[in-house]
């Protein structure tokens, strides 16, 4: 089954979406330190002028946060969540490189917290050190590994943190990477999970679309898993996820490759019908980068090499 690469962005709207649970689920003492009435405030913009400058290579879940802890002092903390397959060879390094650059910049000791979704031996994680005769820097972090949650699958099911369910998602999308039928199953059996928590409406939607994000399926299972979506929906007479909804978004991914296949006959000059099939295979993270690239290939043939790559 070809996986779907794209986890940054999930990953980010949840965040953003539950930032108090996400600190409370993988960082309880942070939690339990800040003065949540007082809300808090991402720091996109800072984090930009820090990052850019400081890049190390492809971008991450990077977020700067502003919170408010107890005793009235104003802190930052810095969240990186790395949720990709394989490990990050420089990760301490880049996470040493914003913590110091903040402080450069602003004067501000920011508290660095990053979750990875990779296996990653520990002895790499979490720190940086360099040193040279007497003088040495030591830079510590805390860091969850998500892998570390197979464990007690259980305790994550009884759980009514949002980032439960996200966790088993990912865990999920791991364990069914070779096999497109056992993850349909498990989707299913997470969802109605989902549906049996208790959750209000919005945060069923919005936990059913990182879900549906992240455990990607080929478009059999995927009609399959829709199907079987609808019937419990209408047991539960909760139709949170209407069909309406669903081709709409079919819709739009079709939409999306038709005027694709436009754009590629017109920079090379042949037939848009012509174009449309090579697409058919391409899901909707693969068709927004390929038109974001499209500018950047000198020939048809290298747009049909990045195609051919993505659905090896």
């Amino acid at each position: 089954m070809t996986e779907k690469h794209d986890y940054d962005t999930p990953w980010k709207e949840i965040i953003e979406q539950y930032f108090p649970e996400f600190i409370a689920f993988f960082f309880p003492k942070a939690f339990q330190d800040i003065d949540w009435k007082r809300g808090y405030e991402f720091l996109d913009k800072e984090l930009q002028k820090i990052a850019k400058d400081a890049d190390t290579g492809r971008r991450y879940v990077d977020k700067l946060v502003k919170v408010w802890l107890k005793d009235g002092k104003d802190v930052w903390a810095v969240i990186h969540a790395d949720i990709q397959i394989e490990g990050e060879g420089d990760f301490s390094e880049r996470m040493y490189i914003y913590n110091y650059r903040l402080y450069d910049r602003y004067r501000r000791h920011a508290a660095s917290f990053a979750v990875i979704g990779y296996a990653g031996r520990k002895k790499n994680t979490g720190k940086f050190e360099k040193k040279l005769w007497d003088c040495e820097v030591r830079f510590r972090f805390p860091v969850v590994r998500l892998g570390d949650y197979a464990k007690d699958e259980e305790s994550l099911k009884k759980s009514n943190n949002p980032f439960a369910v996200v966790v088993l998602a990912h865990l999920k999308t791991k364990a069914t990477v070779r096999s497109s039928r056992k993850r349909m199953l498990e989707k299913i059996a997470l969802i109605r999970h989902l549906y049996r928590k208790g959750f209000s409406k919005q945060d069923i939607i919005n936990l059913f679309r990182f879900i549906d994000w992240v455990m990607f399926l080929p478009e059999k299972e995927d009609d399959l898993f829709w199907e079987e979506v609808s019937v419990f929906e209408k047991e539960g007479k909760m139709p949170y996820i209407t069909s309406v909804e669903r081709i709409g978004y079919k819709r739009g991914i079709q939409q999306g490759r038709s005027i694709l296949a436009r754009l590629i006959a017109k920079k090379f000059r042949v037939r848009p019908e012509q174009e449309l099939p090579k697409l058919e295979k391409l899901g909707p993270d693969d068709l927004l980068e390929l038109g974001e690239e499209l500018l950047d290939f000198e020939s048809l043939e290298a747009v049909y090499q990045w195609i051919e790559r993505r659905t090896a």
